[in-house]
């Protein structure tokens, strides 16, 4: 409990939700999917796991040692490092994938900062991470000493200090916040959007109405309403 609230809990099983991100990192790579791509923060290796189907080699990053070491089981790179200290030369990699990771390091501008160093020039971030509009917070929170996991409804809307506190262990992003990662950093930004999730457990709970409410709020992201989504997606490339 203590790691999942500290670190997150990677996926262990491959569903839609997982299916529809890949397509959309796949869209944005682009022709550098077949080249160096780096997964900064793997957690057991799944995307690891997909993206190499697409003839590119693919490294994974991932700081807790005994998930890294689980993911290797798959025979695929794994480094146990920190994203803060990538250890790898600047301009090494064609693509980056930050999937729902910059949340939980230490120094998230360290972070940003680490992966456009060790990206090529023409290169590509794809980053996925928190956003404050999303009406829960995700990762749980701590009240009274306890931590308490789950989903936790308007935490995030609080003001950000109180919000903070509940929720010490895991940032959460506006816009501005992100943009604010990057500035000064040799960047383009490709594409910034919010998306909504694929709620696959409400879909194994509830059948079509799950289904239903997974097509209304996906249908959002082409309205003003994706403000309140899930976690942002940006592309960031390397000038």
């Amino acid at each position: 409990m203590n790691k999942a609230a500290l670190r997150g809990e990677p996926s262990y099983v491959w569903r839609a939700g997982q299916q529809r991100r890949l397509e959309m990192i796949t869209q944005a790579a682009g022709n550098r999917i077949n080249g160096l791509i780096l997964e900064n923060g793997c957690g057991v290796g799944m995307y690891v796991e997909k993206l190499s189907a697409f003839g590119g080699r693919v490294i994974g990053l991932e700081f807790d040692l005994e998930r890294a070491t689980e993911a290797g089981i798959s025979s695929k790179e794994i480094v146990n490092a920190a994203g803060e200290s990538i250890p790898f030369p600047a301009s090494a990699f064609d693509l980056i994938l930050s999937h729902e990771v910059i949340e939980h390091v230490q120094d998230d501008h360290a972070a940003a900062r680490e992966m456009i160093r060790v990206l090529k020039p023409g290169g590509r971030v794809a980053l996925f991470c928190p956003n404050r509009g999303y009406p829960f917070e995700t990762h749980g929170i701590f009240w009274m000493g306890e931590y308490y996991f789950g989903n936790k409804l308007f935490i995030n809307y609080l003001p950000r200090a109180w919000r903070d506190k509940l929720a010490p262990h895991v940032r959460v992003y506006s816009a501005g916040d992100l943009q604010k990662l990057f500035d000064g950093l040799p960047v383009k930004f490709i594409e910034r959007t919010v998306i909504f999730g694929a709620y696959d457990n409400i879909i194994a709970r509830f059948g079509a109405l799950g289904k239903f409410l997974r097509m209304v709020l996906q249908f959002l992201e082409a309205t003003p309403l994706k403000g309140l989504g899930l976690s942002h997606f940006w592309v960031i490339e390397k000038l």
